[in-house]
């Protein structure tokens, strides 16, 4: 009985979509999930500077945020797989439900801002709790406003983590 291997060279099978149909992929797949969880709720997905916002609201989607946005953060990665399933090349995808995604975004702004003054009046570097990338970047944006503190990603995934710390002199000379 001889085996056959697969080819790796092997043709990729799933078609070139455009954005907008990604963008229909991405809402069809969202409003499936709630209605599959018998959920009262309405799904906005639209296009922005090449990237899929997808909105999920109402009242009872909360309950597909789960505790510290678990919930969301898988349905995120089920949305992209069911995207990477259809198209070759994927584009990305911001994910937000119930408001959560942009309530946290505020609460790390506040967050990081708070830590950067801290810095900026008494010094020295401090190391954040691991997070995800999109958290990362929020402190990181934070970061970048301020002249005196610089910020950086350490460790690998899933417990990489941002660490806050004082610009050296030559760099703020620069």
């Amino acid at each position: 009985m001889s085996r056959q291997k697969s080819d790796p060279a092997r043709e990729d099978d799933r078609e070139v979509l455009t954005i907008e149909k990604q963008t229909e992929i991405v809402k069809d797949f969202l409003e499936g999930l709630v209605d599959a969880y018998g959920l009262e709720g309405e799904v906005v997905a639209r296009i922005e500077e090449d990237v899929i916002v997808a909105d999920v609201k109402g009242e009872q989607t909360e309950a597909l945020v789960g505790v510290r946005g678990s919930v969301r953060s898988a349905i995120h990665e089920l949305t992209r797989t069911v995207m990477q399933r259809y198209a070759q090349d994927t584009a990305r995808l911001r994910l937000d439900i119930a408001g959560y995604a942009e309530r946290r975004r505020e609460a790390l702004t506040i967050y990081a801002k708070q830590l950067i003054e801290q810095l900026e009046a008494e010094g020295g570097e401090l190391m954040l709790e691991p997070m995800s990338s999109a958290d990362r970047k929020v402190i990181h944006d934070a970061a970048a406003e301020s002249e005196k503190v610089a910020s950086y990603s350490e460790g690998e995934p899933p417990r990489r983590y941002v660490v806050l710390a004082m610009k050296n002199r030559n760099e703020e000379e620069e």
